[in-house]
């Protein structure tokens, strides 16, 4: 497909309708999980097993035309399954790297809350640097690269925390919940005939979602735009109710978010409601609330709430 001298909001609309036919009724979902790898960022979709995270993974790498790996992570499972390793060359006595599964443009970390804190560990470098470093040798990541990795709710059998540091290299963190009844009526009848994601087939090619991605980066945001970003940061950082607030990090991805979501909605600026869409999707997960704040059962989308309303948003003039 090529999208030459078509817009992104075109595009993602051609995009969301086929992922339609594989994931029925979760739209806002889908928009969100294109949005955040047209940023150039990585997923984290939290929920029970059996709704479908997975099987929309999947449908975008068909659909994106992305070289996808997958790794079921278990305890067992090893830093050097994901980052690869190196063997001696018996021939000319060299060590040869063998790639790991995280060298591709999609990588699919199901169940990542099941591996052991050091195998979780092993996807820092390749998110935030795109390459993995094996025996003091650095291997670039194919792009463009995303993560999107699924967990299990936190308690459930056989799970353990992500690390801080891992979870603020998400963008964003998503949850996909149960379908209605209708929806799930509409899932069963589109398996009659067979699993639709065997249908799907390439829309894209790698380098023109590169193409898309740069076009988002390009997208104008004033400067007040942007200190307005900074000051919603900022209050993450002096609020009662957060022991510790939101990473530079996490400015840059807001930045990012909501240039995408601009792009999606058809505008090749940003405006301060997509700031304040962008939010809680890609903040809540990073922040520590604390004791008091959870003492009183308050969760992290309230007291950003609480935040969105005491920060005034910029006019655009």
């Amino acid at each position: 497909m090529n999208t030459n001298g078509s817009s992104v909001a075109a595009v993602a609309q051609q995009i969301i309708a086929q992922l339609r036919r594989v994931v029925v009724g979760k739209d806002q979902v889908l928009i969100w999980v294109l949005g955040t790898i047209l940023a150039k960022g990585h997923i984290l979709l939290e929920d029970i097993p059996g709704v479908g995270k997975t099987t929309m993974a999947l449908a975008f790498s068909k659909i994106l035309g992305l070289d996808c790996n997958r790794v079921q992570f278990t305890p067992d499972v090893l830093p050097s399954d994901v980052t690869g390793y190196s063997v001696l060359q018996q021939s000319t006595g060299k060590m040869i790297y063998q790639p790991g599964a995280v060298l591709c443009n999609m990588f699919l970390a199901d169940e990542l809350n099941r591996a052991t804190s050091r195998t979780q560990s092993a996807l820092l470098e390749a998110m935030e640097e795109g390459q993995v470093t094996v025996d003091g040798v650095s291997h670039p990541i194919p792009k463009p690269f995303v993560v999107l990795a699924t967990q299990n709710p936190t308690g459930a059998a056989g799970t353990q925390l992500l690390p801080d540091s891992q979870m603020d290299r998400f963008s964003v963190r998503l949850s996909m919940g149960y379908p209605s009844a209708e929806d799930e009526l509409a899932m069963v009848q589109n398996r009659q005939a067979g699993n639709p994601l065997d249908a799907l087939r390439p829309m894209f090619t790698a380098e023109d979602l590169v193409a898309m991605q740069e076009a988002v980066a390009q997208t104008y945001m004033k400067e007040s735009v942007v200190r307005y970003i900074v000051d919603l940061i900022g209050a993450t950082r002096n609020h009662p109710d957060i022991l510790r607030g939101a990473s530079p990090r996490a400015t840059l991805a807001m930045t990012a978010m909501a240039k995408s979501i601009a792009q999606l909605q058809g505008r090749e600026y940003v405006t301060p409601t997509d700031v304040q869409t962008v939010f809680i999707p890609t903040i809540a997960h990073r922040i520590l609330l604390s004791p008091g704040a959870e003492g009183r059962s308050m969760t992290a989308e309230q007291v950003l709430r609480n935040i969105l309303a005491s920060v005034k948003a910029p006019l655009l003039g």
